[in-house]
């Protein structure tokens, strides 16, 4: 048995209940199995852990046509239990800027000053759509393609639309070279350097003033990954970044800490892992075994993907192409020499 909590806020809800609960009649209707309960802006699904895995896709999608149309009708209820609507996040409403009307669907969200956040290449676009449509999703890439600003970008609407109540942001504390216990000052001195990109994030998408709000109130938490251990994290947004310099058991650790209504992105890039050499990244692994699960989506991110400097993306691909060039030098010494 399992219970998933959903928390219906941002939207009106009788255009998701309809006139007397018809439109949840329908939905109860196609999980016969499941248990629906509605208090306030919360909605309760009881049952089968898969069954109530999909019912809550479903929702997710009917509250997302919602924000975007304002309005869903029965037989677009029924297309969406019957698998026959193929939802795309084709466009959306800001919640600070909602009179203006819809825009297009490269905006994520609305940030400081009405900057509009956007999705800004082929892959940053599939990101997004993934993320919609899975509960955990890896984006793997270079540097310079957008996938922490991207992944936080989604946090932050996720928030604003009341579809979780927390955003949680985590990294290892990793660097090449270096060790925390020879850094100056106390512990958040020694680990707000290894944060600091999820920060310049959060900084560009709210006001100092609520920033400093939610990190008060612990609606938006940033810490290492060490301090996930033990926790159950659910009803939020979950972003674990830099996963290249987690071990297999750290991954693993975090993974099995998400509770049943949260969502996961995890970022990192394969090119640049800083643990000791006789250590292997987790991430690996984690892509081998992970990526065919239901509800679990990767995407791999490349040079073309970089939104720096234009030269950004001609030094990626520099270092591509040195690389392959030394991996096909090292299997070509490996051959058997004949006598």
């Amino acid at each position: 048995m399992s219970d998933i909590v959903l928390t219906i806020g941002g939207i009106d809800q009788l255009e998701l209940y309809g006139q007397k609960n018809s439109k949840l009649n329908l939905i109860k209707k196609a999980f016969p199995e499941l248990n629906f309960n509605t208090r306030g802006e919360t909605l309760k699904i009881s049952g089968d852990k898969k069954q109530t895995q999909k019912a809550k896709a479903k929702i997710e999608q009917l509250v997302k046509l919602i924000r975007r149309d304002h309005t869903v009708n029965v037989q677009k209820v029924k297309d969406v239990l019957n698998g026959n609507l193929a939802y795309e996040l084709d466009e959306s409403v800001s919640d600070d800027t909602a009179s203006d009307g819809p825009v297009k669907s490269n905006i994520i969200v609305y940030g400081r000053n009405a900057k509009a956040i956007k999705a800004r290449t082929r892959n940053q676009k599939k990101m997004v759509q993934l993320s919609e449509m899975n509960d955990i999703v890896f984006a793997i890439g270079p540097a310079g393609t957008g996938k922490t600003y991207t992944a936080v970008a989604l946090a932050v609407r996720a928030l604003k639309t009341k579809m979780v109540r927390k955003i949680i942001l985590t990294r290892p504390a990793v660097e090449a070279g270096e060790s925390l216990g020879f850094l100056p000052g106390d512990l958040k001195d020694k680990i707000d350097p290894y944060l600091r990109p999820l920060y310049d994030a959060l900084d560009d998408m709210l006001p100092a003033e609520k920033l400093e709000h939610f990190m008060q109130t612990r609606i938006i938490e940033v810490a290492p990954l060490a301090f996930m251990r033990g926790r159950t994290l659910d009803n939020a947004f979950i972003i674990l970044d830099e996963a290249q310099n987690c071990t297999s058991v750290q991954i693993k650790m975090f993974l099995t800490r998400l509770g049943p209504s949260a969502k996961c992105i995890i970022t990192g890039d394969l090119s640049q892992i800083d643990l000791p050499r006789h250590q292997r990244s987790g991430l690996y692994k984690a892509l081998d075994i992970l990526g065919d699960l239901n509800g679990i989506s990767k995407l791999f991110l490349t040079a073309e993907d970089v939104v720096r400097h234009r030269l950004v993306k001609d030094i990626i691909n520099r270092y591509e192409e040195e690389s392959q060039r030394y991996k096909e030098d090292k299997k070509e010494n490996e051959k058997p020499k004949n006598d």
